[in-house]
């Protein structure tokens, strides 16, 4: 990151060496359904010694001893209703390894296959491969729950320079991997091309001057009432708007210094939003800003690229999509990452752990990221994917594709790390649009609120 700034990026390795097991007699993939209540997480050991523990916190295994495990389980979510082709990839994995796996429905998003995790750890019943999201794989870190997995992975014969860099370092944190890429997204610039036509707009803005200029045009011309909308607190709203903070100059966090979110740049970048709402050329979604653009009531947003084949089947228009804005101090690289990768259980022992990794790597070749994009609208995690049929099926796929690749930068520590972050500020966020609050104050008061929450719930844990 540069602000926050990325750390130091560990070297991609490969392997040459695979390990397969013997094809075993018909295959049989079960999949569990969990229901999952709310539980009071606490903090846990990590699992049972294998070796001794070097200073990035993975466990020494003399890899080239071990043998995959004959059975493992996967904990999902499925995410982007990616049931189906989940089964298809792992049913392919066993036919091709012999390895058995069990995909466990350990909860409804990504949120409660954390919780499940975390409150799996004193029983010791985890899951070996588990989908983690860019803001849960840090708590489970911490917590001692996950494998740092660069040498279980080059052992299981995976090579992990093709994937996407900013994707693969989103997981990345004193010099080891904690999780893989898997279900990714960035957010995107969503616009109505009927409405740029009506109102004589021939380009997407490139930068936030220009979408306030356009958005200008757009009610001038009476094409909408509302040109452009925000997204309320239960949408992730800082995650949608670190674009906008990061194109000029801002950030919610430098690393663990929360100072970031009362700097000049942040303060002009939420002044900026809070002025577009007053001057009522944006507003805040009551609901969710993808459905109000795909129902013809604003006119342009910030959204998933996960959202590219929903709204683009919805819509009853033409739907462009575009780069997102830069602005006044940062041009390019004002793309946040997001969605999910696939973490290693810490507590699984060297044999599942890589039978897991094995897994990992098969999930998201090459081949099967472009199969999983084409069923949820994910991007293809790898830099050696053929995706040319999913740009021919929806050209919009191709301009997420190449953002991806050359505007992305990994994410703010106190949003995605910090537990109860992303709410502060969702809830700040909230607050700023939708009032006439002081913004200077009202970032003053989260920035505090951060340092707080780092302070008494996050140090404590980092430091011990």
């Amino acid at each position: 990151m540069s602000l926050p700034d990325r750390p130091p990026t560990h070297h991609h390795r490969g392997a040459s060496m695979s390990h397969r097991i013997r094809q075993t007699r018909a295959k049989r993939v079960t999949t569990t359904f969990a229901v999952l209540g709310v539980a009071a997480l606490g903090l846990t050991a990590c699992g049972p010694a294998v070796g001794s523990t070097d200073a990035s916190g993975s466990t020494e295994v003399d890899w080239a001893s071990i043998e995959p495990a004959e059975s493992i389980s996967f904990w999902t979510n499925h995410p982007g209703g990616s049931q189906e082709v989940e089964q298809q990839l792992v049913d392919g994995f066993t036919e091709e390894t012999g390895i058995e796996v069990e995909i466990v429905t350990a909860g409804a998003n990504y949120e409660e296959v954390s919780q499940r995790f975390q409150t799996a750890q004193t029983s010791g019943d985890v899951g070996d491969l588990v989908v983690m999201s860019d803001a849960t794989w840090f708590t489970n870190h911490v917590n001692g729950s996950l494998l740092a997995l660069d040498d279980a992975f080059a052992a299981a014969g995976g090579d992990t320079s093709t994937y996407n860099e900013t994707l693969f370092d989103d997981y990345l944190y004193e010099d080891a991997h904690y999780a893989v890429p898997y279900a990714r997204s960035t957010t995107i610039y969503y616009y109505n091309a009927d409405h740029y036509a009506e109102a004589g707009l021939t380009e997407a803005p490139t930068t936030w001057e220009e979408v306030r200029e356009h958005s200008l045009a757009l009610v001038d011309a009476g094409v909408t009432d509302t040109a452009f909308s925000f997204p309320p607190a239960e949408d992730y709203p800082a995650w949608m708007m670190n674009n906008l903070v990061w194109g000029y100059g801002g950030g919610w966090s430098d690393e663990w210094d929360a100072s970031a979110v009362t700097s000049d740049g942040t303060v002009e970048a939420v002044q900026f939003a809070q002025d577009a709402v007053q001057d009522g050329w944006a507003n805040v979604s009551s609901g969710s800003p993808a459905d109000d653009f795909a129902a013809g009531a604003t006119s342009q947003f910030i959204g998933s690229t996960g959202s590219l084949g929903g709204v683009t089947e919805t819509a009853g228009f033409e739907v462009g999509v575009a780069f997102l804005p830069g602005g006044p101090v940062e041009q390019e690289l004002v793309v946040p990452t997001g969605g999910a990768g696939v973490a290693i259980s810490a507590a699984s022992t060297p044999e599942e752990q890589l039978a897991a990794a094995m897994l990992a790597d098969h999930l998201t070749s090459a081949e099967n990221t472009v199969a999983f994009s084409s069923q949820t609208g994910y991007m293809p995690v790898r830099s050696d994917a053929d995706a040319s049929a999913l740009y021919a099926e929806n050209p919009n796929f191709e301009v997420a594709v190449e953002q991806l690749e050359s505007r992305t930068r990994t994410q703010d520590y106190l949003r995605v790390f910090l537990p109860g972050g992303d709410l502060a500020l969702a809830t700040a966020l909230q607050r700023i649009l939708t009032t006439d609050a002081d913004v200077e104050e009202s970032l003053a008061a989260l920035q505090a609120e951060l340092e707080g929450l780092y302070e008494n719930d996050l140090r404590p844990q980092l430091e011990g």
